[in-house]
């Protein structure tokens, strides 16, 4: 599937993982910066950890936005009795998992699965004269985590695979953009739960089309996160709760030692401007 070409701001968001309140808030922002519903396009993860997945599916959906489909909507699509994020058995994240999984799998309608099972595991999308693929996690697999210490060489090689200009991806959690050499690889960061950084604001960003490049916003988005704590109500995991009002995560098993040594210091949002003086030629 190809959206664009746009010549726009583009809204990027990743992981709403049935956080009603943060998808409401997102949808907020957009029209406030005047981006509309088919300049936006989700990273996915629709339904995880928070306690409305059938009516963020359907907002989503009334929105008309543009989703790529994330491991949770492979394995719900497929009846699956796990959420495929490929967490090492009996970790603290597997264990966690489990019990959010199987709540969400029974807060989901049939339709909303078929629904799922049809989406696209890849969406590309032009902004301005470049190309960039919307995926979840990497090229290779859709479940391989990204993170900002991820090495070049790593990076470059998960490029390679693509074959357009960049990437833009959510699922490791945290937002970041490293530029390797020409190309662009973007994580957006999630709505669905804080970045682990001490507040609950929640992320997402906005890519506008540049003469030669794109410019790339990282927006922290405040919303309603006491209201979306009522998860307590149901029987989902009270670490969850504890992170949509706190900012830091349940458990920090999927994170690189950069990454965990960074809990709790707050993120600043920032621009980042991306020069693509090497476009790939279309095919």
């Amino acid at each position: 599937m190809q959206l664009g070409p746009f010549h726009d701001p583009v809204l990027i968001f990743g992981g709403p993982y049935g956080n009603l309140q943060a998808t409401r808030a997102l949808l907020e922002q957009a029209a406030r910066l005047g981006i509309s519903n088919s300049h936006i396009l989700c990273t996915g993860d629709l339904v995880a950890y928070c306690a409305d997945p059938q009516s963020t599916v359907d907002l989503i959906r009334d929105a008309g936005i543009a989703v790529v489909k994330g491991n949770c909507e492979a394995c719900l699509a497929e009846r699956l009795d796990e959420c495929g994020c490929g967490f090492e058995g009996g970790t603290a994240c597997d264990l966690l998992s489990q019990q959010w999984n199987a709540y969400t799998d029974t807060h989901l309608t049939d339709e909303s699965r078929n629904w799922m099972g049809s989406l696209l595991e890849r969406i590309d999308i032009t902004i301005g004269d470049c190309r960039l693929a919307t995926i979840r996690g990497g090229v290779s697999s859709m479940n391989k985590f990204v993170f900002a210490s991820t090495p070049e060489e790593e990076l470059a090689y998960e490029l390679d695979l693509v074959g357009l200009d960049g990437v833009i991806g959510a699922y490791c959690g945290l937002p970041f953009t490293p530029i390797i050499g020409d190309r662009l690889w973007h994580n957006s960061g999630l709505i669905g739960k804080p970045a682990n950084n001490g507040t609950p604001r929640v992320w997402c960003s906005v890519l506008t089309p540049t003469k030669d490049g794109v410019s790339i916003s990282h927006h922290a988005l405040n919303y309603d996160h006491a209201a979306a704590a009522r998860m307590r109500a149901e029987p989902l995991p009270e670490g969850y709760a504890h992170c949509l009002e706190t900012g830091l995560w349940p458990s920090l098993d999927v994170l690189p030692d950069q990454e965990k040594a960074a809990t709790g210091c707050a993120l600043q949002e920032q621009d980042v401007s991306w020069s693509a003086s090497a476009l790939m030629p279309a095919s």
